[in-house]
């Protein structure tokens, strides 16, 4: 039962498990679902439009939507094997093994995790508990954060974590929608941050072997560079999505789309010849 709860929290990387006929049966049914979804927007903004009235959007509708749109930009060229250093070889495996570790609401490091992101974004007012109307102030989707951690996994709450430690500024001023003419319906912080940790793992190819992307190549010889450079690129796009948001001038449902350009920008810089660390990524005077 562990293996396969792992499985659900990480879609990206179901074909690398084999699976009884039940389950094929069921992941068939749900593909056809989400492929009707996928295809029929007016369904789309009802479903959404439900969520409007809860003020809060679930993770894995928008990460589903995201997923379907990444499935369509694999590229048909054909994989070149590249060499990787010692340093980026042990580094890439200890970041995909984090990848592969759900949100365990029991598990007391997580919990203490948990509560330490509540204490680094609202460092004067108390936690009544880890299930708690509190949450969504920060923008979770319901009174428990666990329930939203399904999407992506514990990776997505280290981001966060250390995003409120490594650039407390940046964080609260995004958090508290500091900067320019915001909509009258935002995106929700917490929840838009699970949704960036998971468009990286997928911009980055991390869930195979060795990325297989110009973007996610460089970024392993960031990687290489400086340990921590994932949750840095988490930082420097959460910047960049949200600045996507003013530029566009987006509200509540303009949320994937404005999630897929900040991807897209993201990959052109992780594309420049000239990145060697990720400070020279021009996006990172952002932070």
């Amino acid at each position: 039962m562990r293996f396969r709860k792992r499985k659900r929290c990480f879609p990206s990387c179901s074909s690398l498990h084999r699976v009884d006929e039940d389950e094929i049966y069921w992941r068939r049914r749900k593909e056809d679902k989400e492929l009707e979804w996928s295809h029929n927007s007016t369904h789309l903004i009802s479903q959404l439009a439900q969520c409007f009235t809860n003020a809060m959007v679930g993770s894995r509708s928008w990460i589903g939507g995201l997923f379907n749109r990444a499935n369509t930009r694999r590229s048909s060229e054909k994989f070149i094997d590249y060499p990787l250093t010692p340093v980026e070889e042990e580094r890439l495996q200890r970041l995909q093994e984090q990848l592969q570790v759900p949100y365990d609401e029991t598990c007391p490091d997580h919990q203490e995790a948990l509560r330490e992101l509540w204490r680094c974004s609202f460092p004067n007012v108390s936690l009544t508990g880890l299930i708690s109307d509190q949450w969504k102030d920060m923008g979770w989707q319901g009174p428990n954060p666990s329930t939203d951690f399904r999407g992506c996994g514990f990776i997505s709450l280290e981001n966060l974590l250390y995003f409120a430690k490594a650039y407390p500024a940046s964080f609260h001023r995004l958090m508290h929608k500091k900067d320019g003419n915001r909509a009258k319906y935002e995106y929700p912080f917490a929840v838009a941050g699970i949704n960036i940790s998971f468009m990286l793992i997928q911009m980055l190819d991390l869930c195979s072997a060795k990325p297989r992307c110009i973007p996610g190549m460089n970024f392993v010889k960031l990687l290489g560079e400086n340990e921590e450079a994932f949750n840095i690129l988490y930082c420097i796009a959460f910047e960049m999505m949200d600045a996507q948001w003013l530029a566009m001038n987006a509200s509540y449902m303009n949320f994937n789309e404005v999630l897929q350009a900040t991807r897209i920008q993201l990959e052109r810089e992780l594309s420049l010849e000239d990145i060697n660390t990720i400070q020279d990524l021009p996006a990172y005077n952002l932070l």
